[in-house]
């Protein structure tokens, strides 16, 4: 898909047919790490191929991994249960998973180590995560509260407790109960305020660590208790990509059609799952959807309420502006690119102005992607039913899905 840009031509009818979203993007960056610090061969099947997935082993290879790619969906992961410190940066471009994830797993290094990224993640907080583990000891420094990160390790990771606030994102208290199995001794991790962001996600961060071998247990509402075992090489099978599953949801509820995605809904662990109940909603989404614990699917209904029977308002929200962009910003900015007041923020809030009647009007729209993935994958949706759709840079999908447009195609919609 060229970088310039995209053109959606409506469907005439219902869409229908087969399509399989990716594996799970969230899934596969932790199975890499989690077998890059088990000693022996694992094997990660029906895996994510994407930047993200990409940037994420590549740092791996830097500390000594050997990552392999036999196919298209599977990672080979040889190593000797511990990292050594790359000679260069780990350039992790707006990989908020590699990032977050890595700045805690770098401590296992002996010497100092920088993760940084591109611009877009140089403005992403990471501020809590780097305080955390200077709480226990580890020598680490960002620049503002953001990348980079330079963290001087001592070849493990320090005992006893670690606190951490992760409101702002789920992924720092992953990033510190992945890195605590490898610890000296027992290490608590217990959460400093009341709220977390997409707590979902740290059941998946619990649930791929066990199959590694981790004793990691819930000591309380907000606290873990994971013992020194260390990470035992492992088969690893990664679930379809459930955010990605947003989209082909709502272009069958947006046209009447329906998408088998070869999994149903029930059978996802990922916390945006959550998503499919809503979008089968429509015309009659909730008036007010909390979005806490479904943040990246929040862009694919925003776009699917503006088509909805009446106004929706989503809050719990917040998190989305310190993604890969202010995605509230962006979803504001661009659905009023498409049909000025038709959404509008009012604090962290977003409200999207429903208006079924755009349905097969001609509203000759280029969409700024702001080199988010979701962003594009989002108003694709739109073009479904509006005339004159375009996406600009249609292939930053490539950061989570690069064959977004040809399972599109593969589905009948038109692109030009």
């Amino acid at each position: 898909m060229a970088r310039g840009a995209v053109t959606i031509t409506p469907v005439d009818g219902p869409i229908r047919g087969n399509a399989a979203p990716p594996g799970s993007k969230s899934i596969t960056n932790r199975a890499l790490l989690l077998a890059a610090l088990a000693e022996g061969t694992s094997h990660i099947t029906g895996a994510l191929k994407s930047l993200d997935t990409t940037l994420m082993a590549r740092a791996l290879r830097q500390m000594g991994v050997d990552v392999t790619e036999p196919d298209a969906t599977t990672f080979v992961v040889k190593s000797l249960g511990r990292l050594t410190a790359p000679s260069e940066p780990l350039m992790l471009g707006n990989a908020g998973t590699a990032m977050r994830f890595l700045t805690a797993a770098v401590t296992l290094c002996e010497g100092k180590v920088v993760v940084d990224g591109d611009a877009h993640m140089r403005k992403r907080p990471i501020g809590p995560l780097v305080a955390a583990l200077r709480s226990v000891g580890i020598t680490a420094t960002d620049t503002d509260g953001c990348p980079p990160v330079t963290v001087t390790g001592a070849g493990r990771f320090g005992a006893g407790r670690v606190e951490i606030d992760g409101g702002l994102s789920s992924q720092y208290v992953s990033a510190l109960l992945m890195a605590a199995a490898c610890a000296d001794g027992p290490v608590e991790v217990a959460l400093t305020g009341p709220e977390i962001g997409a707590r979902g996600y740290v059941d998946l961060t619990l649930a791929a660590m066990r199959r590694f071998g981790a004793d990691v247990e819930q000591t309380g509402a907000q606290a873990w208790r994971v013992a020194p075992t260390g990470y035992r090489a492992a088969e690893f099978a990664v679930e379809p990509d459930a955010s990605a599953a947003t989209y082909l949801w709502a272009a069958a509820a947006l046209t009447g059609g329906a998408i088998d995605l070869g999994t149903p809904a029930s059978a996802f662990t990922q916390p945006d799952a959550a998503a499919a109940a809503v979008i089968a909603s429509f015309p009659h989404l909730p008036a007010e959807i909390e979005g806490s614990q479904m943040q990246d699917a929040i862009p694919t209904i925003a776009v699917l309420a503006a088509f909805n029977e009446n106004p929706v308002r989503f809050t719990g929200i917040a998190n989305l502006r310190v993604k890969e962009c202010d995605r509230i910003r962006a979803l504001a900015t661009e659905l009023n690119r498409i049909r000025p007041g038709l959404a509008e923020e009012q604090g962290d809030d977003l409200l999207v102005h429903s208006d079924p009647t755009l349905a097969g009007q001609r509203l000759p729209a280029r969409i700024e992607t702001y080199s988010d993935h979701r962003i594009a994958m989002s108003f694709a949706l739109a073009g479904l039913r509006i005339e004159g759709i375009t996406i600009l840079d249609p292939a930053c999908t490539g950061k989570t899905w690069p064959e977004y447009w040809q399972v599109l195609d593969g589905l009948g919609v038109r692109l030009s």
